[in-house]
């Protein structure tokens, strides 16, 4: 698997995780993950709160996209670079 497509496949696998997305960097260049052999970096903006279980749920997502590539044994680093308004908006039931 590329890193083209390894990024391509965690926001996909993103997608599914109701309260977070992607981050749109500053940089139009810059993708929202970084691949490192030893940490892979996402960073996310959440629209709902609390973030701990919608952080858990994302990992959940994220770690088989990347069992059998050259990052499988990476720390998975999630990282909410904001909060979305829509996140203080919507009632918490977790």
């Amino acid at each position: 698997m590329t890193t083209g497509e390894a990024v391509a496949k965690i926001l996909g696998a993103l997608e599914a995780v109701d309260g977070l997305r992607p981050a749109v960097p500053l940089v139009w260049d810059a993708p929202a993950v970084d691949l490192d052999p030893e940490v892979v970096q996402v960073r996310l903006v959440a629209t709902r709160l609390p973030l701990p279980p919608l952080l858990d749920r994302a990992a959940e997502a994220v770690r088989p996209v990347l069992a059998g590539t050259p990052w499988a044994h990476a720390r998975l680093r999630l990282v909410v670079t904001d909060l979305d308004g829509a996140a203080f908006a919507r009632p918490t039931s977790q």
